[in-house]
């Protein structure tokens, strides 16, 4: 059993900003084979996510607290949409499905959210990140 709570994302939070890519994930599946991958993706302003897609799985994002913009792309790097993702706001989430291009902005420290895709868990292809 993991309990999530303000202890468990105050630590993960703390692990994001320590590391240099400034995000930190916190899985809840207990193997990258589970066929649904469930996962805590702490966030600080600059990561720095490139516009990417998952060609053949949608996932969906909960934020349980900070903010951040979810940005929506053509396969040339266009931007065609941007969603604020802010408890604050009463926007609480997205699901993308498979294949659309995306990324993520991170506008507050402590950012924190919730993520499941389709497992087993597969890294993203060069194929799939737009330069």
């Amino acid at each position: 059993m993991k309990i999530i709570n303000n202890d468990l994302l105050n630590q993960i939070s703390a692990e994001a900003a320590a590391s240099s890519r400034l995000r930190k994930n916190y899985n809840l599946h207990a193997s990258l084979e589970e066929p649904v991958q469930r996962l805590l993706n702490a966030l600080e302003p600059e990561t720095e996510i490139p516009v990417h897609r998952h060609k053949h799985i949608g996932e969906t994002f909960i934020i349980l607290r900070g903010s951040l913009f979810v940005n929506f792309y053509d396969g040339n790097k266009n931007r065609l949409r941007q969603l604020l993702l802010s408890p604050t706001q009463g926007e609480y989430g997205i699901t993308i499905p498979a294949g659309v291009w995306h990324n993520i902005e991170v506008l507050e420290k402590g950012t924190v959210i919730f993520e499941v895709k389709e497992g087993p868990y597969a890294p993203i292809s060069s194929e799939d990140v737009l330069k």
